[in-house]
């Protein structure tokens, strides 16, 4: 009866110190694949949440996260009012859900130039702002490799010479957001 103790003793000792290695590896390895994530897909796996908060510089972005390119988010604040916001000008993110998902191929390519050509074939007129809050109105005239060119005019006018109050280039890397007026 004493060495039936004696193994039943040993044996939970061998199953609590497999337990305790298979808990380690498997934090390990949770820690591992963790470090390899992005931003990117961390924010793409919350695709069609509501609630999701971009803070930028003096400014809190929120509402439904509409699509994520490799540098860029796309934020529905109401019905029919999206703001693309440039990830570099993100100061932090709250409203994620856990998880993360692995980007298209397609998905990758489609930076924020691309984002902002579509906006600028539609011709509508935006609200730009940079890293720093200073916002602008007009149309997106030009997009370039790494910067876009804006017709400054009021968001109550439509862009005509007549209403240009002036032509403002920015680079991508200062770019805040930029929000659809009409």
């Amino acid at each position: 009866m004493r060495w039936d103790r004696l193994f039943d003793d040993l044996e939970a000792q061998l199953l609590g110190e497999d337990a305790r290695e298979r808990d380690s590896e498997v934090a390990d390895r949770t820690r591992r694949e963790r470090a390899l994530l992005d931003v990117h897909t961390r924010m793409l796996a919350n695709v069609e949440v509501q609630g999701v908060s971009l803070r930028l510089a003096g400014r809190v972005i929120t509402g439904t996260l509409v699509d994520v390119g490799p540098d860029w988010a796309l934020v529905e604040t109401g019905p029919q009012r999206p703001v693309l916001v440039a990830l570099a000008a993100v100061r932090g993110v709250t409203g994620l859900r856990p998880g993360a998902r692995t980007p298209s191929v397609v998905a990758k390519r489609f930076g924020v130039g691309a984002a902002l050509r579509a906006v600028s074939r539609d011709r509508a007129v935006v609200e730009l702002a940079d890293l720093d809050g200073h916002a602008a109105t007009g149309t997106i005239d030009v997009v370039g490799a790494d910067h876009l060119e804006l017709a400054e005019h009021a968001s109550d006018e439509v862009r005509r010479t007549a209403n240009l109050t002036g032509r403002l280039l920015v680079p991508f890397w200062s770019l805040g957001s930029v929000r659809r007026i009409h």
